[in-house]
């Protein structure tokens, strides 16, 4: 693709579409940035077509040549139903609508995925581990509406995303404790996924369950209310559950390194741990990423990085139509 070519597909809408908000920008031209993006929540619109019109009818007429977006489900062919929102389209049938000459979709964390070699180092803050071993395979998690799980790895010189559902495996338990825990969410059930806990309806189910195994009632709280209030050491039950959250993730994040091999690094995103700051760096969870038997001196010396980047979705998808534009030339 010539130089011409490549200003021919500007320009780009980008988007990163959770359950709870969906995020548009527009990058206008070659070299430039997509500035504050436009953050719009999923419960106003009937459709993700409506999301992207209004979005559009708001910046002056631009009309998009290429779009990327990231969305919180799996995207295993042309017709995408949401996870955890109501949405279902058919991706050559949304392009067709919006005006597009061509549209990717990724599920949500294989976008974040790709934004992680070239996120800014100053918006990473990394809990313990050494340096990152070159060119081995990168871990990436997050809670939020649910758990987001991928990876990257190099491929002669490129980087390729894992497009996986790894917030649905089976949530392991680490002691006792945890097996009383887990088993009263069960209820009957036969499977507890990782996300069933870490996200944001799993640290509410979390924490009733802690308040009903010490026997109290529980309060009606949000998970930004326990969080908030565990923070604050101003109730037992949140501060328990909070504290639990993290041992668990920890768990979860280990089993992720151990399995991708990711001595290149561990990343922790999302839209829950980011907000927790010094706590979650003082929490078990590093602690517990260790604690794998004979496998602690595999794990010690891989970094963790807690993502602070405030709209690192919208990055990797930028990232990603760089990549394909260059496939191109």
């Amino acid at each position: 693709m010539t130089s011409t070519a490549i200003t021919e597909t500007y320009p780009r809408l980008i988007g990163d579409i959770g359950g709870t908000n969906a995020r548009f920008a527009l990058i206008q031209a070659p070299g430039e940035s997509f500035g504050t993006p436009q953050v719009l929540p999923t419960a106003n619109f009937e459709t993700l077509e409506a999301a992207i019109l209004h979005f559009l009818d708001g910046v002056d007429g631009v009309r998009p040549r290429w779009g990327a977006f990231g969305i919180a489900t799996p995207v295993t062919g042309d017709h995408v139903k949401m996870t955890n929102h109501h949405w279902a389209f058919s991706i050559e049938a949304l392009r067709k609508a919006v005006g597009l000459d061509r549209l990717w979709l990724h599920n949500d964390f294989t976008a974040l995925a790709l934004s992680l070699p070239v996120l800014p180092r100053e918006e990473l803050r990394q809990l313990g581990g050494d340096k990152p071993a070159q060119d081995a395979p990168l871990a990436l998690l997050g809670a939020g509406t649910g758990l987001g799980v991928s990876g990257l790895f190099m491929v002669d010189g490129k980087p390729v995303p894992i497009n996986g559902e790894g917030g649905h495996v089976t949530l392991p338990a680490f002691d006792e404790r945890e097996a009383t825990l887990l088993g009263m969410m069960r209820d009957g059930g036969t499977h507890i996924s990782a996300e069933r806990v870490l996200s944001g309806p799993g640290m509410q189910a979390l924490y009733q369950t802690i308040c009903a195994l010490n026997g109290q009632e529980p309060e009606p709280l949000s998970a930004a209310d326990i969080s908030r209030r565990g923070l604050a050491d101003d109730c037992p039950m949140c501060a328990s559950s909070l504290r639990t959250f993290c041992e668990m993730l920890g768990t979860v994040a280990s089993d992720l390194a151990l399995t991708l091999g990711a001595r290149g690094g561990v990343y922790v995103g999302g839209g829950i741990v980011p907000k927790l700051g010094e706590y979650f760096a003082q929490s078990g969870f590093r602690n517990r990423f260790e604690n794998k038997g004979r496998f602690r001196e595999y794990l010690a010396p891989i970094p963790v990085y807690v993502i602070h980047s405030r709209y690192p979705g919208l990055i990797g998808v930028a990232h990603q139509l760089e990549l394909d534009a260059a496939r191109e030339t």
